[in-house]
């Protein structure tokens, strides 16, 4: 057992998805919310959970073409299909696979989480023939009934995966799915349990509680992931931590989309956010923009409107130099910071 730099810990190989994951490179194409399953920890968020709806990354989606978009906006190297279950919805998913395929050729390595309660050797053999690169199962862990079609999947030439996430108390039967798959799957991941705010509930009433105030993970997730990391007589296993999820992977990707849609008035963080002036107003802001920029001399590339949170955007050097002379044509001002993502979830705004 080997640490990464990743702050996970690893035996063997990290397989092609992990590799680009971490690096924040993998397109998180949430095919549907709807799933066969109900697990107590799952983490989705309620606008999700049971819902036919599809993003990428933080966009809702509506057509194709905003999904090749925010592949290009994150410099994505391939992509992750997830839900709920994708295979709720086959044919959306075949129809991802095969879209973002043909944009950006076969090196645009393509992975797929799903329990095994739809699998089939049919709907197998659709996910190869369409290109997927490889796939992922969730076995249940209250039940064995299923674990046999793992099987299936070794009759197509892509990689086979097991993700799970360490239970505490789930050690006895996490073993025996460990002995179950040993020499019918490439590779195992284990993930440290988190607590979410759809999650809570269901893990509180089980006794779960936070390994310390700094941290979303469960207490005792880590101390299992690592003996069963020990315990398993696969080649390949990883322990990916709830640290690597949130310093890591997705900071990698806010990085990578900042880098790529940042505007000239941004000044891009260390973290991958975007620190920006903000000029709010209530009227038309069209006339106001050309006034501003008349007035002041601000240059067409370094002021923008933004109709949605009705505001002008510029740089945080520009609001703040000319702070007293917009405040006395009462406009309320701001320096704010926020995520690169499609929703631009504000992470700071400091009014002037």
């Amino acid at each position: 057992m080997k640490k990464t730099k990743f702050y996970s810990y690893c035996k063997g190989s990290l397989y092609q998805g992990c590799k680009l994951c971490v690096r924040g490179y993998k397109l998180v194409l949430f095919v549907t919310g709807i799933c066969p399953r109900n697990c107590m920890f799952c983490p989705i968020s309620d606008k999700k959970k049971n819902k036919d709806v599809t993003y990428a990354n933080e966009w809702p989606i509506t057509n194709d073409q905003q999904i090749l978009q925010e592949a290009k906006n994150c410099t994505a190297k391939g992509a992750s299909l997830t839900g709920g279950d994708p295979l709720s919805r086959l044919d959306r998913s075949i129809k991802y696979i095969r879209l973002l395929k043909k944009e950006f050729g076969n090196n645009f390595h393509i992975h797929l989480y799903t329990s095994l309660d739809l699998v089939t050797e049919k709907t197998l053999k659709k996910l190869h023939d369409a290109g997927l690169d490889e796939i992922r199962f969730h076995p249940s862990l209250d039940s064995d009934e299923l674990w046999n079609r793992l099987t299936l999947a070794k009759k197509f030439s892509w990689k086979v995966g097991v993700e799970i996430p360490a239970i505490p108390g789930y050690e006895k039967v996490t073993k025996e799915l460990l002995d179950f798959i040993n020499g019918k799957v490439d590779f195992l991941n284990i993930n440290e349990l988190e607590i979410s705010d759809n999650n809570f509930n269901s893990l509180d009433q089980k006794g779960f509680k936070i390994k310390n105030q700094l941290s979303y993970a469960i207490k005792g997730s880590e101390a299992m992931a690592k003996k069963l990391l020990k315990y398993a007589k696969i080649k390949n296993v990883h322990y990916c931590t709830a640290k690597l999820k949130d310093r890591v992977q997705l900071q990698n990707r806010l990085k990578l989309r900042a880098k790529k849609i940042h505007k000239p008035y941004d000044f891009v963080t260390d973290e991958g956010m975007l620190f920006r002036g903000a000029i709010y107003s209530d009227n038309d802001l069209e006339p106001l923009k050309k006034t501003l920029m008349k007035e002041f001399k601000i240059p067409p590339s370094m002021i923008e409107i933004d109709l949605q949170r009705k505001r002008l955007l510029t740089s945080a050097l520009i609001v703040d130099e000319l702070k007293n002379k917009l405040k006395a044509k009462c406009l309320k001002i701001a320096i704010v910071e926020e995520y690169p993502t499609y929703d631009r979830l504000e992470v700071m705004v400091d009014y002037l």
